[in-house]
């Protein structure tokens, strides 16, 4: 019988072996850096004129309350050799704003010019215009309180659509254009009185 040989093999275990969970090292902590956004300052630098123009403002209380902070806001930012030249964040605290505001007054001084601080923009589009003015609104609700068309009850908000632009009223309006126009003046067609109106749904048939 053969006999069986041995082998012995010696592995090395140099470098593997744990350690001591109180002798191992612990990974670094991702530090997660804050940067600093850079912010593009816009300097306020004021002429003598146009301090003086502030400050009659300010001390008169002539404009709004909105002009009167942005004057005050500029004669504390002016970094000429008659102004304060206050942080933001300073400004901020003493005339109680934000620092938006703050921003974009100076924005609008530096790109703009000093009176467009102080003038409303234009709108670029003009407001659509009422589709019921008072003299039309005022025919709407005459036509409201007639009698309904023969075979309705009361005059519904479809009714009333079709019948604004039929007697030339209006060139177009939506039944929810009406519904607002008369719920704005707590009128209902279906009340029932003399002189006595109740708000109430109108119905669109």
């Amino acid at each position: 019988m053969a006999k069986k040989k041995i082998v012995k093999i010696k592995i090395s275990t140099k470098g593997t072996a744990r350690k001591p969970i109180g002798e191992r090292k612990r990974r670094p902590r991702t530090r997660v850096i804050e940067r600093e956004v850079v912010v593009k300052r816009y300097v306020v630098r004021l002429s003598t004129d146009e301090r003086q123009r502030l400050d009659a403002m300010v001390h008169k209380g002539k404009g709004s309350a909105w002009n009167l902070l942005k004057a005050r806001l500029l004669l504390k930012a002016d970094v000429s050799d008659a102004g304060e030249a206050w942080s933001d964040s300073r400004i901020v605290e003493a005339l109680n704003t934000n620092p938006s505001m703050v921003y974009l007054v100076r924005k609008q001084l530096v790109e703009e010019g000093f009176d467009a601080v102080f003038t409303r923009k234009k709108r670029d589009i003009p407001p659509v215009p009422k589709i019921f003015d008072g003299e039309k609104e005022a025919k709407l609700i005459a036509l409201t309180c007639s009698k309904p068309p023969a075979g309705y009850a009361r005059w519904s908000l479809r009714l009333l659509e079709d019948k604004v632009v039929e007697l030339e009223i209006v060139d177009a309006a939506s039944d929810n254009t009406i519904g607002r126009v008369l719920k704005k003046t707590f009128l209902s067609p279906t009340a029932k009185g003399s002189g006595s109106f109740r708000p109430k749904r109108m119905q669109r048939l």
